[in-house]
């Protein structure tokens, strides 16, 4: 099996769990995914269309 293989049946695999998927981890494979906006906007509509509760709140930005 070479990289192409693996690297294609590990982008399915998350695919498939996507939404049930911590938001940190989601973030990271993300940024990892994406290297510009163009690309990053592209992919984050396709996750949003494919796995709509994938929407979370914002982070918060101070502590309450």
């Amino acid at each position: 099996m070479d990289e192409n293989q693996i690297a294609s049946l590990l982008g399915h695999a998350a695919l498939k769990v996507w939404s049930e998927l911590p938001r940190d981890a989601q973030e990271h494979l993300f940024a990892a995914a994406v290297d510009d906006g163009v690309i990053a906007n592209s992919l984050a509509q396709f996750l949003h269309d494919r796995h709509p509760k994938t929407a979370h709140p914002p982070k918060p930005t101070q502590i309450a």
